[in-house]
Formats: C-alpha cells, structure tokens, sequence
C-alpha cells in the first residue's frame, strides 16, 4: 500500500513546487521510502534537485500537452511499492490538463483498487493571487469530491483573509470542509531574513540538510532555517499524511 501525494494548483508563481520540495524532504526526513514525479512542461523545478529522486515526466509533443503521456505515470504510481510515498508536482500549464485524464481514465479508482491512499495538496496564497487559487481549489474539490485534500496556506504574499476573516470562515471552507484532510500554514517570517534564506537555498537547489550543514552556510542562516525546518516538520507530522 503506498501513499500518493498529487501537488495541484491552477494559478502559476504561488510556491506549488516549493510545497512538494518541502513535502519531499520532510516525508524523507521521517523514514519513509519517497519517490517523485515532475509533470511541469515549463518548470520542472521538482526534478531539478539532484539530491532527490524525482523523475521528469515529458507530457509535451509537437508543442502541445499529450494526455496519453500520463500513461506512464499511471503504471508508475499503480506498482508503487508497498509503504511508499510518491509525489506528483504538476504545473499550473498542464493542471487542467492532468484533471481531465484522471477523472476520464478513472485513474482514482485504479489507484484505490490495488489499496494505495491517494492525498491531493493545494496552495491558497495572500495578495492578488487569492482568488484565483481559491478558484483552482474549488474546481479540485468539484472534480475529485471523493478525495482528501490538504490545503496549504501560504502568507508569503499577503494575508490570507477577506474582509478581516481567515481561511476556516470562506465560503469555499464552509462549502467543501469535510474534504478538507488538513490545513498547514506556512510560517510567516522576516521577508528580508528567512525570506531570503529560503529564496537563496530553492536557487542553489539544496534541501534544508544541505544548507544547515553546509559549510559555507553561516551562524544566522543555519539557525534561521533550522527553525523553519522544524516548524514545517512538525506541521507535516501533524498533518496524518505519513
């Protein structure tokens, strides 16, 4: 029985591929066999960490999407081994794409049927992007009514809230809540510090061990994503994805 973790989300330049970056390396960081897969035709950023064992998956011919590419991944994830994670990162590019072949194909059930768990994961970003990943939540959770969703909150961008209220008191929350398997906010820290340590090391596309042991790494840096680091761990352990 493995777990499957499909990183999902409509709208572009919200931090998706930062959250399957950080979904990878705490399941790894927990003793967990993980696995990845990158469908993004644009930014393969998922597949660009030489540290992780994560596959890119060409999804494009003659410049367009090819749902019959999926095929691959499909086989893939179907004889995932027994207790392992796989996370598929999928651009904002090929989201709808990806959506349709896995409600037309029943890719779901096939899943299901040899007993592995399936999570979605979803960003909701503060600023001008809100609307639009609230949109791209809804229409996953319209399209896979079935399925947990874990929604991601990320306040790098603004604050998470219309008209003064947070996230648990939207519509969309009220509307589609009992999907909803978890809800991990991200820490909000100094932009100008831990900000542009986070920036910084998703460059050099090092994970958070490299970058708290490396030795070019100073004091502060090391300090300051150690405690991240443990803070995004604890929110995954809490999360009952493992």
């Amino acid at each position: 029985l493995a777990t499957i973790h499909f990183i999902l989300q409509g709208k572009g330049g919200v931090g998706k591929s930062m959250i399957a970056v950080m979904l990878y390396q705490a399941i790894r960081h927990f003793e967990k066999d993980v696995t990845a897969y990158d469908t993004d035709p644009v930014n393969a950023t998922l597949a660009s960490f030489k540290e992780f064992n994560a596959t890119p998956l060409n999804v494009m011919k003659d410049g367009n999407i090819d749902p019959r590419k999926f095929d691959v991944l499909l086989e893939a994830l179907v004889n995932a081994p027994e207790k392992s994670h796989v996370i598929v990162d999928n651009g904002a590019s090929s989201f709808i794409a990806l959506g349709a072949y896995l409600s037309e194909n029943d890719f779901l059930p096939l899943l299901e049927e040899q007993g592995h768990r399936v999570f979605f994961h979803s960003i909701i970003t503060g600023g001008q992007a809100l609307g639009d990943t609230i949109q791209g939540l809804a229409r996953m959770a319209l399209g896979f009514p079935a399925s947990p969703i874990v929604v991601w909150l990320n306040p790098f961008f603004g604050d998470i809230a219309i008209d003064g209220k947070g996230f648990e008191e939207f519509k969309i929350y009220k509307d589609y809540s009992s999907q909803f398997h978890a809800l991990i906010e991200l820490p909000l820290g100094n932009k100008a510090l831990i900000g542009k340590d986070l920036e910084e090391l998703f460059a050099k596309r090092q994970s958070f061990e490299a970058g708290i042991n490396g030795s070019s790494t100073s004091i502060a840096v090391k300090a300051r994503l150690r405690r991240y680091w443990n803070q995004i761990l604890s929110c995954v352990e809490q999360a009952g994805i493992l």
